[in-house]
Formats: C-alpha cells, sequence, structure tokens
C-alpha cells in the first residue's frame, strides 16, 4: 500500500514537464517579497526587547545597539535571497497548502539552522541558550518563508 505522501509524490511527479517545474508553477515574486518582508520584520521582532532581545544581549554579554542602515539593508538582501530559494523549493516541490509548507519548513530548519547551531554549540563554545535563541527565529522564518510562496503562487 503506497502512503499518502508516496501518492503525493508520484501524482507530483506525473505532473512535471521537461524541466521539473509543475505546469502552471512559477515564483510569485511579489509573494517572494511579502515573504521575505514578513520573514524580516518578525525576526526583528524576535530580537526586540519585546521577545528575546535582552536575553540575547545578556547571553552574548554585549550593550544593546540598533543596526546601521547598512546592516539592516544586508540583512534584508539576505532575507530576499532565501526568500526566493524558498519559494523556488515550494514551486519545485509542487507544495501547494499550508500543512505541507509547515512541514517542509520544519524539515529544512531540522535539516540546516539547528545542525549548523549545534556543530557551532559542539565545536564553536557558542551556548546552547544563544544557539536556541537563533533556532527559534530561525523556526520562525523558515515556516513564514515556507507558507507563504506555498500559498501566494504565480498561475
Amino acid at each position: 500500500m503506497i502512503s499518502s505522501d508516496a501518492e503525493s509524490a508520484v501524482t507530483v511527479a506525473e505532473q512535471r514537464n521537461g524541466s521539473g517545474i509543475k505546469y502552471g508553477s512559477r515564483i510569485n515574486f511579489l509573494g517572494v517579497g511579502v515573504a521575505a518582508i514578513a520573514a524580516f520584520v518578525a525576526s526583528g521582532l524576535w530580537y526586540s526587547p519585546l521577545l528575546f532581545g535582552n536575553l540575547y544581549m545578556s547571553v552574548r554579554g554585549a550593550e544593546p545597539g540598533v543596526m546601521s542602515p547598512a546592516e539592516i539593508l544586508i540583512e534584508l538582501g539576505r532575507t530576499l535571497v532565501v526568500a526566493y530559494v524558498f519559494a523556488h523549493l515550494v514551486v519545485r516541490l509542487g507544495v501547494r497548502d499550508w500543512r505541507g509548507a509547515v512541514r517542509f519548513g520544519l524539515l529544512v530548519w531540522i535539516g540546516f539552522p539547528v545542525m549548523i547551531l549545534l556543530g557551532s554549540v559542539a565545536h564553536e563554545n557558542v551556548s546552547l541558550q544563544l544557539a536556541a535563541i537563533h533556532a527559534g527565529d530561525w523556526l520562525v522564518k523558515v515556516v513564514i518563508l515556507s507558507v507563504v510562496p506555498s500559498l501566494w503562487r504565480a498561475r
């Protein structure tokens, strides 16, 4: 018996054209921008005094500060690149609903940011508390960056 996930994968594979992209599926660049801005704002809130900013500064042993305009632009640019990559993967994999997007985001989160952060704890003396703060930020971002393009696709 084939599981529903396997059946979905077969259905997606059958619908692909020669480029590997499903017919009628394209990246919605406005959606990429919206996802990037939403992730950028969520991350800003994550590291603000409203959520984990004070704890983050305390764990780092740093004084609170404000990002420079250049740092803000660099971070926004990085977030746009990551948003585009997520949108590309969501389209290529045929993720079309929020549940599938959340599953995809969780898989990416565990496989990449969490593993990289655990490596920094194990090999670079980064505190587990600091890694956990960053991991939480990445969890929020990957969910946003997975869900938005799965629901807001180009037709």
